[in-house]
């Protein structure tokens, strides 16, 4: 395989790995802000006042999007270092698509269990605490994929 093609595949793998964990946080984000916003009309309707607390359960998946950009930047980095092993390109697409798929799926199921949050929050004025522990822990998941990514990523280049 010619060192193009390896370079634009290494490439592609790391948009793989952006564009996935992107699509996540698309639908976590609006997940949680559509229970945000039913949340909020419910509180005017009852005549309470509408916690803005609940824009922080909104934002929560957006972060894993955060995590595909570290990635995509060492994936690129990896896709175009002269030392990248035979193979990084198909190494790093697979890496990519895996890796996507663990942190955008965190990102969607931190965006349900937010919408939750969102509702009990709204409805009892209680349990931030609790609510944001919750979602750590679903996020965690996100965190460990990139970080273990990040390191396989960088053993696709061979020691100078």
């Amino acid at each position: 395989m010619s060192p193009e093609i390896n370079t634009a595949l290494g490439i592609a793998g790391a948009v793989i790995a952006l564009g996935l964990s992107a699509f996540g946080s698309a639908l976590g984000t609006g997940k949680a802000a559509a229970s945000a916003i039913g949340a909020w009309k419910k509180c005017f309707a009852q005549g309470k006042q509408a916690p803005f607390v609940l824009l922080s359960y909104v934002g929560a998946p957006i972060t894993q999007t955060l995590y595909g950009m570290i990635l995509m930047f060492k994936m690129v980095g990896t896709a175009q270092d002269p030392n990248a092993l035979p193979g990084t390109g198909i190494a790093l697409v697979i890496l990519g698509l895996f890796a996507g798929i663990a942190i955008g799926t965190s990102a969607f199921l931190q965006g349900l269990a937010a919408a939750g949050a969102a509702d009990s929050q709204a409805e009892t004025g209680n349990g931030l605490a609790n609510n944001m522990s919750a979602l750590g822990i679903v996020e965690t998941t996100a965190i460990f994929a990139m970080v273990f990514t990040y390191l396989a990523v960088g053993n696709l280049v061979a020691d100078a």
